[in-house]
């Protein structure tokens, strides 16, 4: 295969987001920092109180995350193709060890960590995104033919998802699981799935979910307060109605760089769940748009190179990760615009958070590495080709 120059309007894209993300810590985790670092002190664990705790930190974790991404943009993609049973298969052992006594850690209403000697803190949620992803693709493409069947396709794709949805729920990590589903769906759609398959697995989902969600009292109060906005404002509503009031403040040009209110303590996770509204609210809408309109491109680029794959695994990867990357920052704006229910999810590349950067920056390196493969005149994204026993495996039979 011919190699070109990796999708230039896409890494730019990603670039700006991964410093723009840096800029923003900056700033909205001011007052974050100095309550953390202030109890470190109390607790003898640093000699004085300091704003730039999670800036620095943040820095850090980029500095070891965008080599890895470059790295992976010159990776040969068949390593992928290799592994991508063992990496599926060390992210679920992961996701199991989360509930091991002394080995998960806890943080809010989710244990969703595990504290290993080596590494201080890891959350498997984020790289068992990126491992499905590899996996689901080896998988339908060796089942091409068999995607479409009821019997053949849909119950073994059901029961391989369902395997991940549960640990995570387990947890509970909903959020993740709404961004996986959103992931392996799209990948089995592309691949030729039937659409009503999808819609009624989905149905039979929600249906299923409906009575863990009742049972869980914060779960149903995120539910209670994404229909009614308003309910219980100083408690079970405050997230959101701080977050809309953040938000609004910033009108159409925003409050000033480094001048808003909401970070002092009224926006709970302002470095992570929330950075989108603290952004809002110092940027104004003018400029926020251009922040939602990077989001776009890197949708628009994304799905292009998936159409423009050398072949169909690296067209069904292109697939998988550009939902990822979309869905997920979709779901955080719209959170944060309490237009979906609370998630806890990360705004990718932006969002204070190691497990996440380095997850999306590896992903975003695989993606461009497809891109450095892809033709203009090439049109792999076809549901009716890939639905046919004659799918071109390489750009050679696509040619002739």
């Amino acid at each position: 295969m011919r190699h070109y120059s990796i999708d230039k309007v896409l890494a730019s894209t990603l670039g700006a987001l991964v410093i723009f993300g840096i800029i923003m810590i900056s700033s909205v985790s001011v007052y974050e920092s100095h309550q953390l670092t202030n109890e470190m002190v109390q607790k003898g664990l640093m000699e004085s109180p300091t704003n730039s705790f999670y800036l620095w930190r943040h820095i850090l974790r980029v500095l070891i995350a965008v080599p890895i991404g470059i790295a992976v943009i010159y990776l040969p993609l068949q390593i992928w193709k290799k592994i991508a049973l063992p990496f599926f298969a060390v992210t679920l052992l992961l996701l199991i060890f989360i509930f091991l006594p002394g080995i998960g850690a806890n943080y809010g209403t989710s244990t969703s960590w595990i504290l290993l000697p080596v590494i201080p803190s890891l959350q498997p949620a984020e790289f068992v995104k990126l491992a499905l992803i590899f996996y689901l693709a080896v998988w339908m493409e060796k089942r091409q033919e068999l995607v479409a069947s009821f019997q053949y396709g849909f119950i073994p794709f059901t029961v391989l998802l369902s395997v991940v949805v549960v640990l995570l729920a387990m947890q509970p990590d909903f959020g993740s699981v709404l961004v996986i589903s959103v992931i392996a769906a799209s990948m089995f759609f592309i691949a030729g799935g039937s659409v009503l398959h999808i819609f009624s697995g989905g149905l039979l989902a929600a249906f299923m979910a409906y009575p863990i969600i009742m049972s869980k009292e914060y779960l149903r109060n995120r539910f209670l307060t994404f229909l009614h906005p308003d309910l219980d404002p100083l408690n079970i509503g405050f997230q959101i109605k701080q977050a809309l009031i953040a938000i609004g403040n910033g009108g159409f040009f925003g409050v000033g760089f480094g001048k808003s209110v909401q970070k002092f303590g009224y926006l709970p996770e302002v470095q992570g769940d929330t950075i989108f509204a603290a952004t809002a609210e110092e940027l104004g809408f003018f400029r926020i748009v251009l922040l939602i309109l990077a989001y776009f491109i890197i949708a628009y680029r994304g799905y292009g190179i998936a159409r423009r794959a050398p072949d169909r695994f690296s067209m069904l990867v292109a697939v998988g990760i550009t939902s990822w990357l979309t869905f997920q920052a979709i779901i955080n704006i719209g959170v944060n615009l309490a237009i979906l229910p609370l998630t806890g999810l990360t705004l990718p590349f932006i969002s204070y958070g190691g497990s996440s950067l380095i997850a999306t920056l590896i992903g975003a390196g695989v993606l461009l590495n497809i891109s450095r493969y892809a033709e203009p005149d090439t049109h792999f994204i076809s549901r009716r080709g890939i639905r046919g026993s004659h799918y071109p495996q390489s750009r050679r039979q696509l040619r002739t």
